[in-house]
């Protein structure tokens, strides 16, 4: 059993700041309130977008007070969201959210300063992680020499977290996070591209540093989407050698009889323009295609395989421990065997719930802030519980 043993952690992304100052109001009024009600330890999976960085590095006082925050709401962070490097709730993110991609400087620098100030922020004796965008949006991405000059900038990367931990003795990693159309977003394609990022840091004599701190942050919902075997997934990345720094406990949005043209109105509420909500559908045969954003259209007069396929999938993050919303089907079945798959790791991946679209679920759907994040840590603490009593024996999961 390799379940980690650190607090759970759920990802403030689902809270606005674009300063310090509106990062320890998130603290405050959702973080803390949801850790007291929960009557259990927690942790907050940092979102400091590149604004928030500037200013916790350029004025040392923000960084103390930001901890100090952390410890008066008996909060823990051990892990960043690096993955927004800009203003996450703009009325239209979509595409822009891989941006700058990884073939720029800004992200490497970026990165490395959010590793610098998780550095400051970890409790002693622990790991750090920091999830970042799967190299870029693949229609923003088709110029020459894209890929390589992405594996020059996580080198880079690697050396320097390398340093940080000869300075700081703190070991942060690096979690490329595969996601639908982008150029990574299969397991197959993530474990071809570390392949090639390790021949090349190892031509640099980088080899031991990319091993050692880049690996992938695994976010369940987004191989469910791709309606890839979620287990087998895992364990293909256990037999390539490659590290789950940390697992993102998401649910997705499963349409079980799209011919329906109520079940596809009733998908039209979650048609929403801030977010992409990339829709998949898998034909009888085991063929699966896509579209790059859920639309209107879609759900109106969808035409070619999509009219004719008995499932889609669709990256709407929908609250883990919804079974059903409305109508429609989650593909939390997916997560309960993705926990079970991690837990027989050898090594204990960060968790953290990540469902940053409750501004935006259809106004049906959207519970009070507060108690809807205590609902999802509560059901994944059962999962986690009945996990852990399976592996002592007591309980048969």
């Amino acid at each position: 059993m390799s379940l980690s043993t650190l607090p759970l952690s759920y990802c403030t992304n689902v809270h606005p700041g674009l300063t310090v100052a509106a990062v320890q109001d998130g603290l405050q009024t959702y973080t803390g309130p949801v850790r007291r009600k929960l009557n259990a330890p927690l942790a907050a999976g940092l979102w400091l977008p590149e604004p928030v960085i500037r200013e916790l590095r350029s004025e040392p006082a923000r960084l103390d007070a930001l901890r100090k925050t952390l410890r008066d709401e008996g909060l823990v962070c051990y892990t960043l969201n690096a993955f927004p490097y800009g203003n996450f709730h703009s009325e239209r993110v979509k595409e822009n959210v891989y941006l700058p991609d990884w073939t720029d400087d800004r992200r490497r620098l970026y990165t490395e300063e959010c590793a610098v100030v998780l550095a400051e922020l970890m409790p002693e004796g622990v790991e750090g992680s920091i999830s970042t965008v799967p190299l870029g949006f693949k229609p923003l991405s088709g110029r020459d020499g894209f890929e390589e000059a992405c594996i020059a900038q996580l080198i880079r990367l690697a050396r320097f977290l390398d340093n940080l931990h000869d300075d700081t003795g703190q070991v942060i990693r690096l979690a490329i996070e595969p996601e639908p159309c982008c150029v990574l977003e299969t397991t197959a394609e993530t474990i071809a591209f570390f392949g090639r990022l390790r021949d090349a840091a190892d031509k640099q004599g980088a080899g031991e540093a990319v091993r050692r701190h880049l690996g992938v942050c695994y976010d369940v919902c987004h191989q469910a989407v791709e309606f890839e075997d979620v287990p087998a997934s895992i364990r293909d990345f256990t037999q390539a050698g490659i590290r789950i720094n940390k697992l993102h406990i998401t649910c997705a949005i499963e349409v079980d009889a799209p011919q329906e043209a109520d079940v596809r109105a009733e998908l039209a509420n979650f048609v929403e323009p801030r977010y992409l909500h990339q829709t998949f559908a898998r034909s009888s045969d085991g063929r699966v295609v896509n579209v790059v954003d859920l639309t209107p259209e879609l759900c109106r007069n969808p035409d070619g395989e999509f009219a004719a396929a008995p499932r889609w999938r669709v990256h709407f993050h929908v609250p883990v421990n919804a079974v059903n919303v409305g109508r429609l089907k989650t593909t939390r079945p997916d997560l309960e065997r993705a926990l079970g798959a991690v837990a027989a790791l050898e090594y204990a991946p960060h968790l953290e719930v990540e469902t940053y679209t409750w501004g935006v679920l259809p106004s049906g759907e959207k519970p009070d802030l507060v108690e809807g994040l205590l609902r999802e840590l509560t059901a994944t603490g059962v999962l986690l519980g009945n996990l852990r009593l399976g592996a002592s024996g007591l309980l048969e999961v």
